[in-house]
């Protein structure tokens, strides 16, 4: 009688059946379990157990758990059942939407081999190890037991193929953080920053998640051969916000307006009176532009250059020549410095040289002369 009773219950079930069973004894390589409606023992291979390979069942069931089968197979004293087909086909359905919405989860690394990580998402999903992160990681033994978040790049059900990126989810989260940063930033701000990048055109340098362009004509007042003369890599600044497109998320910064500028100060500098070293930068009709300070460039007017009359400055100097010069009046707020080359000449002038008075004086003479003329033809 109990026999004809076992093969109605084994009868009344067909491969490909859905049932609910629970865990009743946990073995190394397989799992029993009691399958509701059915006298009949219930076994799960350990392959059938979970998409990815486990060493032992207990690393995917416990005792009392409750689980969703599919029958394989109907044995005389035995089902034959699956949780991994049951389990992969719930997860096909929901890895489906996620794919196709680009949603964003997080899953626990399950395993590190070789060419990249495995996750289980109900199916096996690979991440390649370049799309783990946005840099390079040499070792990732490390990531076994991490929850990382993931989107899905490639689904194939038919072919069993889940891609996963990590590295997708980072950069996004990068894209959000720029275009926020974008938003905030404004002209005229000024703003700690690092150096991340020399080139030869100037530096790049961080400002909180973005980089803005320092061009070489914006790191110092002085001139700069190299970029990196005056900044290197990691270095923190100081930088102002001279330009934002938003658009094509460019910034342009500058080092050189957050220094003190060059007219800073510039009368405790150049006293009234000091003599100073300078070389010729432009000669022009009225005069010579001689530069005292890096970016500072006084006028030495024509009629200071020399105690002779001379017709035009190129006469007796040339750009690029060192020459020293005499303080006459150093103007911080119209960034105006007034210079003589003369006056450092005339002591030395009237020693050495037998010159001719200025034809200024010699009209104050002439008149004198015609003066004492007129008053000896009144007596």
């Amino acid at each position: 009688m109990s026999e004809e009773l076992n093969q109605v219950e084994v009868k009344s079930f067909e491969i490909g059946d859905k049932v609910t069973g629970q865990v009743t004894k946990v073995e190394e390589k397989q799992v029993h379990v009691a399958i509701q409606g059915s006298k009949l023992d219930g076994i799960i291979p350990i392959s059938e157990l979970s998409s990815l390979h486990i060493e032992k069942a207990s690393d995917a069931v416990q005792d009392g758990d409750d689980l969703e089968l599919e029958v394989l197979k109907v044995e005389e004293e035995a089902i034959i059942l699956s949780k991994r087909k049951v389990d992969a086909e719930k997860a096909w359905e929901s890895l489906e939407k996620q794919f196709q919405t680009g949603e964003v989860f997080e899953a626990e690394v399950k395993d590190v081999v070789k060419g990249g990580l495995v996750v289980d998402l109900g199916v096996r999903g690979f991440v390649p190890a370049s799309l783990v992160e946005a840099h390079f990681v040499e070792d990732f033994s490390d990531y076994k037991g991490r929850f990382l978040t993931f989107k899905i790049v490639e689904l194939d059900k038919e072919k069993n193929r889940l891609i996963l990126s990590h590295r997708a989810v980072v950069e996004q989260e990068k894209g959000k953080q720029k275009q926020n940063r974008l938003s905030a930033v404004q002209v005229g701000q000024i703003i700690d920053g690092t150096v991340q990048r020399i080139t030869d055109f100037g530096a790049f340098v961080d400002i909180g998640g973005i980089d803005g362009l320092v061009h070489i004509s914006q790191l110092s007042y002085e001139h700069v051969d190299k970029p990196s003369d005056v900044v290197h890599e990691g270095q923190q600044v100081q930088v102002k916000v001279l330009s934002v497109d938003r658009d094509n998320e460019r910034i342009s910064l500058s080092i050189k307006e957050t220094l003190p500028g060059p007219w800073a100060n510039i009368s405790e500098k150049a006293p009234k009176g000091s003599i100073l070293k300078g070389k010729v930068k432009r000669l022009v009709s009225y005069g010579a532009f001689v530069e005292v300070f890096p970016g500072v460039e006084g006028l030495v007017h024509i009629s200071q250059i020399a105690h002779k009359h001379i017709g035009t400055p190129h006469e007796v100097l040339k750009e690029g020549q060192e020459v020293d010069v005499k303080v006459l009046e150093a103007n911080e707020s119209d960034q105006r410095l007034s210079l003589s080359i003369k006056e450092l000449l005339e002591k030395e002038y009237e020693e050495n040289y037998d010159y001719e008075l200025p034809e200024e004086s010699k009209g104050f003479q002439l008149g004198e002369v015609i003066g004492d003329k007129l008053k000896n033809l009144g007596k």
